[in-house]
């Protein structure tokens, strides 16, 4: 299993970073478009949908839905909005859990919420790439993500007693979270100071920091939800060794479209 996970790690990183940092305007939408579409393909079956032909319908309507989006930048504002409150939401339903499930309305109601899961991801990234410092910005949301996933297994590791939430995802604690944050903020602080922001600037960056690593921790349980509710393991066994291609970039897609919704507000950059 290492070796699998090393051989597949090897042949991704360097695709991903020329797609993430090489790429821009219709070519960067189209990269993180095939993610995203592929996310969906595997975000189908988490839904309910076994029949490959549906599963493939599905991820067609993401792709098209995409296109539209791309050709209306004016959606932007209102995707940012709709996953704002959709995460909000979906903190209530992953500590509800397992009674929340009565609220997620059925077959098409796991549908819309793969939309309002991976359109957003979208949109965020492509906004970003188009922003002062784009790849910077890709860079802090990622830095930020991975800093709280490895303080948070190393926390966990050594302090973890109380679970946070066991119903969704018996292996994460109070512990570990609190760890991940304080790894994230210290990076930013780090940051901060390396870059001389001021003190109001630097409590602003602490602030927006912290927010979206607990919305990403969000939208990592909400994967776990559903995955559990379904019975699966991993979303798809597409990148071998390493689950599917949601299994990676399920705490991205809500730490993204906050991080872009958090820029806007302060001045970063324009919908």
């Amino acid at each position: 299993m290492l070796k699998q996970r090393i051989i597949t790690a090897l042949i991704l990183l360097p695709i991903a970073l020329c797609g993430f940092f090489l790429l821009d305007g219709l070519a960067f939408a189209l990269f993180i478009g095939a993610v995203v579409t592929l996310g969906a393909w595997e975000w189908a079956r988490l839904a309910g949908f076994e029949a490959q032909a549906l599963r493939v319908g599905y991820a067609a309507v993401v792709a098209a839905l995409l296109v539209v989006i791309y050709l209306l930048p004016a959606l932007a504002p209102v995707l940012l909005l709709l996953a704002v409150l959709w995460w909000l939401a979906a903190i209530w339903l992953v500590l509800g859990y397992p009674d929340s499930s009565r609220y997620w309305g059925g077959l098409p109601g796991r549908l819309l919420i793969g939309l309002l899961i991976l359109l957003p991801a979208w949109q965020g990234l492509v906004l970003l790439k188009q922003w002062p410092q784009a790849n910077a910005l890709i860079i802090a949301v990622m830095v930020l993500v991975w800093g709280a996933d490895i303080g948070a297994y190393f926390a966990g590791k050594t302090f973890g007693k109380r679970k946070l939430a066991p119903k969704v995802s018996p292996g994460k604690s109070w512990e570990g979270l609190y760890g991940g944050l304080a790894a994230s903020l210290l990076i930013t602080l780090l940051v901060g100071l390396q870059q001389g922001w001021s003190v109001s600037g630097l409590l602003l960056a602490l602030g927006g920091a912290a927010l979206v690593v607990l919305i990403s921790v969000v939208g990592d349980l909400t994967e776990s939800m559903f995955k559990r509710q379904s019975g699966i393991k991993d979303s798809s066994n597409l990148l071998p060794g390493h689950g599917g291609v949601l299994d990676r970039i399920d705490s991205l897609t809500a730490a993204i479209p906050l991080f872009a919704a958090l820029l806007w507000l302060a001045g970063w950059g324009s919908l």
